[in-house]
């Protein structure tokens, strides 16, 4: 497998505590690939980067980033080779970096006049899992609900082509997601439901936002357990045996389309774009925190917001917790439903599916759905 020679090309049996080089040299690389990426989106905007995203670019800000990135990579990498014998992940951020620079780093002239057309979403790619990885690796480093899970467990690097599967191709999926919406929302909208809700405080819509989606979620989600033919998509997600922030990005295109597609039916008929918007990034970070490697639960909270511990139930492979907790924001929502579980101050002992064998990779697991029926 190329998991297995990847980690063996750039593993080793030293320790990997904070101060032995390891993550210096995690961040090494991690930081130089970014910064190649990014120089390539200056060097070819029009075939790297969304449409749909330029326009909002402070490019200073944009340029200041990539050259903070490419130095980090470098900081990085030669800490880690001072630190560490085996040297192969600082020389690899240190080399994607110089090449970056070599490049024309941050300072990259975009000369040409962007237009709409196809396009690639590299952009939206590197700048959602910098995010991403700095918002809920460190959590997850320090404060771990499994201490003895890996950031690079089994199966990670299927989960990271699941991350590019969503965001490379963020033309076609929004193109799909937003189809069903904009076609009913002219049918299905109510001018005077839609002008109520627009004078009500922000803070009200965005609770509102938030439960009509939820309550969509959760019929949806239910559907895809319940509905055979639906399950073989929906069983691609639950096919994880670890769960962390990375795992949440692993979804069949169809699960991961529709779900979001009939969620924002409802809500482009009561909600403004804004709105939608501030949902979209909130729903971005819940979720994937939702899915996290993260031990700490604030106990007042839990029975008003999801958070990891709840969700980890709805992953399980054991049987008494198998087809709960369907909503992602609001546990209320599986109480009032009767699809509530969430035993006292416990984890769960296994994840994964029950009964039900997937292929590993992504291309099996991609065309699963079509060859097998539900077994369950």
């Amino acid at each position: 497998m190329l998991e297995q020679r990847i980690n063996e090309l750039f593993g080793d049996k030293d320790p990997a505590g904070f101060g032995t080089g390891w993550w210096s040299g995690v961040l090494s690389a991690f930081f130089g690939l970014l910064s190649f990426g990014a120089v390539a989106c200056l060097h070819f905007p029009q075939l790297l980067s969304s449409p749909d995203l330029r326009p909002y670019y402070p490019m200073a800000l944009m340029r200041l980033v990539i050259q903070a990135v490419i130095v980090g990579a470098i900081l990085f990498g030669v800490a880690s080779a001072m630190l560490r014998r085996k040297k192969v992940l600082a020389l690899t951020g240190i080399l994607f970096a110089l090449f970056a620079s070599l490049l024309g780093g941050a300072s990259v002239p975009i000369n040409q006049d962007l237009h709409n057309g196809p396009a690639i979403g590299l952009d939206w790619f590197l700048l959602d899992i910098l995010m991403m990885t700095l918002i809920f690796s460190p959590i997850e480093v320090i404060w771990p609900a499994y201490p003895e899970q890996s950031v690079f467990r089994s199966q990670w690097l299927t989960d990271i082509v699941y991350f590019l599967s969503t965001h490379l191709p963020i033309q076609i999926t929004t193109f799909l997601i937003l189809l069903p919406a904009t076609q009913l929302s002219s049918v299905l909208n109510i001018p005077f439901l839609t002008n109520a809700m627009g004078h009500l405080p922000l803070i009200v819509q965005f609770f509102l936002a938030v439960l009509v989606a939820d309550l969509a979620e959760y019929f949806i989600h239910r559907a895809f357990h319940k509905v055979p033919f639906m399950w073989r998509f929906h069983a691609i997600h639950h096919s994880s045996k670890s769960l962390d922030w990375l795992a949440g990005s692993r979804s069949h295109i169809v699960d991961d389309v529709a779900v979001r597609a009939f969620i924002l039916i409802p809500m482009m008929c009561v909600f403004s774009h804004n709105m939608l918007v501030a949902y979209l990034f909130f729903v971005n970070i819940h979720a994937t925190w939702a899915h996290c490697n993260f031990g700490p639960t604030i106990k007042w909270l839990e029975p008003l917001l999801i958070q990891p511990r709840y969700h980890h139930w709805h992953h399980t492979s054991q049987a008494e917790a198998i087809d709960k907790n369907f909503a992602i924001h609001f546990p209320w929502i599986d109480k009032i439903f009767g699809t509530h579980y969430l035993p006292e101050d416990k984890w769960p002992d296994n994840y994964g599916l029950h009964d039900e064998k997937i292929p590993a990779g992504f291309w099996g697991q991609a065309f699963y759905p079509l060859t097998r029926r539900r077994a369950r």
